[in-house]
């Protein structure tokens, strides 16, 4: 793992990060907080508009309440709306909900349709799930890959016009550690061998996110929108309860607050620094590699189908002006991939 923390290679520091256990947890958290730069967060966001995904609870919630406070027009896309009203009840500033589930291509099509406002500053690919048995949404997509990846990039695709209107732009994707043990499986994104595994469905989605922001951030090489990813770490959330009860109940005392998971994501969102870094994978303010083991490693070929799997599965649902504008834009992965 990359580290850019400036200390020497070998120290009881560096050794706990290898670890990963002690790197993930609360504890790790702890020790790279010594690092962080306080003036960092230090930023007016008033006239800036943010989206965040699954937004009513555990990281969506914190980082919607700080970038609120820093004075964003913060959207709270959320798929429960008694959920998302509690929400926006909790946080104070200008917030606004809207329902939506990012698994139904559909319905993000007319989201965006009805989008107000001109421009969108800040997109935030929050939103998860981790199902026990494999469902489909009702275009007929595996649930886990069509909210992790095929909404996320839809919703990308067809905001592209509202990013570019902004002044520095930004897109991230909350990502998780749980990839690093995952190879992109081209042949089951969409989990259709049995039995199924919810964990390995998850982690399959969220290799192909740092992938797809890789892959986003070459197609905009003059930085007009910048994308990154990240991972929280280990972080007590109501899904993690929900989904992994065996490992929140073995590591419930060393996770980390939903602040602190959160705080990586905020800092991507609003540090000035970031305006000219894209295409990274972030862990605690600072860019990791996104392979722990060579056998992990997709080829150029995989990238390249990846994207031309979900751009054939996603594009029946793209507005004329949002693929004129983006082939306005953007370079072609096919030739950078």
């Amino acid at each position: 793992m990359d580290l850019c923390y400036n200390r020497p290679m070998w120290t009881l520091d560096t050794i706990l990060d290898r670890s990963i256990v002690f790197s993930f947890d609360r504890g790790g958290f702890l020790r790279h907080q010594r690092n962080f730069d306080s003036g960092s967060l230090k930023v007016d966001l008033r006239n800036k508009t943010c989206l965040i995904t699954g937004a009513n609870s555990g990281l969506g919630f914190e980082t919607a309440k700080k970038l609120a406070k820093l004075g964003a027009q913060v959207i709270l896309v959320c798929r429960n709306r008694s959920k998302g009203l509690e929400t926006m009840a909790k946080i104070e500033g200008t917030v606004r909900l809207e329902i939506l589930d990012v698994s139904d291509l559909k319905a993000i099509q007319q989201f965006v349709s009805d989008f107000e406002g001109s421009q969108l500053d800040i997109l935030i690919h929050n939103a998860g799930v981790l199902p026990t048995a494999r469902e489909e949404t009702r275009q007929g997509n595996e649930m886990v890959f069509a909210t992790h990846v095929l909404g996320p990039f839809l919703m990308t695709r067809l905001l592209l016009p509202k990013l570019l209107a902004a002044q520095s732009p930004r897109v991230i994707w909350v990502s998780s550690g749980g990839m690093y043990a995952q190879k992109l499986d081209l042949q089951n994104l969409q989990s259709v061998k049995s039995p199924y595994n919810g964990v390995t469905a998850y982690a399959n989605a969220k290799r192909a996110q740092v992938i797809l922001n890789e892959l986003w951030a070459e197609r905009f090489p003059s930085k007009e929108i910048v994308f990154n990813s990240m991972h929280p770490g280990w972080v007590d959330t109501p899904g993690v309860v929900k989904s992994l009860p065996r490992f929140w109940k073995v590591m419930k005392n060393r996770l980390r607050l939903p602040k602190e998971g959160a705080d990586t994501i905020v800092w991507l969102a609003v540090c000035e620094k970031i305006a000219q870094e894209t295409g990274k994978f972030w862990f605690d303010r600072c860019s990791v590699a996104t392979h722990l083991f060579p056998w992990t490693r997709e080829t150029k070929s995989e990238r390249e189908q990846l994207w031309n799997i979900i751009e054939g599965l996603t594009s029946p649902f793209m507005h004329q002006d949002a693929l004129k504008l983006e082939s306005k834009h953007s370079k072609t992965v096919s030739k950078s991939a």
